[in-house]
């Protein structure tokens, strides 16, 4: 591997997971593929442990990077839901080959903490 792709490389990773790196971006970009529209104590329901006020951040960083929408209705009160953008459906691919891995990581220690060890089928 050439020491300029490399270079390149590491920063495009790092560029990616300063947009959705974290312990709740993923949990909630995943929660939201799966959804056409959730308001907020949905998300916060699915996403368990997520403190009210981490959620909100985490919603208008993933919004700033326009990978979802936030719609507000002039309802009395007020209403809002949150989508994923096209742009954040981009992710899918992304974000499947994360939980099939982490799938497969699962059954792996757990036969290894088990005592078992043979070869577990990777995606």
């Amino acid at each position: 591997m050439e020491p300029t792709y490399c270079t390149t490389h590491l920063r495009s990773m790092a560029d990616t997971l300063d947009i959705i790196g974290g312990k709740w971006k993923l949990l909630v970009l995943t929660f939201l593929e799966s959804q056409t529209a959730v308001r907020f104590n949905e998300i916060q329901r699915a996403v368990t442990n997520i403190t009210p006020r981490m959620l909100s951040k985490e919603l208008k960083e993933l919004e700033q990077n326009e990978l979802i929408e936030r719609r507000v209705y002039p309802t009395m009160p007020v209403s809002v839901d949150y989508r994923l953008t096209d742009y954040g459906r981009s992710l899918d691919q992304v974000l499947f080959a994360l939980g099939d891995w982490g799938k497969n990581h699962r059954k792996r220690i757990m036969r290894v903490s088990v005592g078992v060890q043979e070869p577990v089928e990777t995606v």
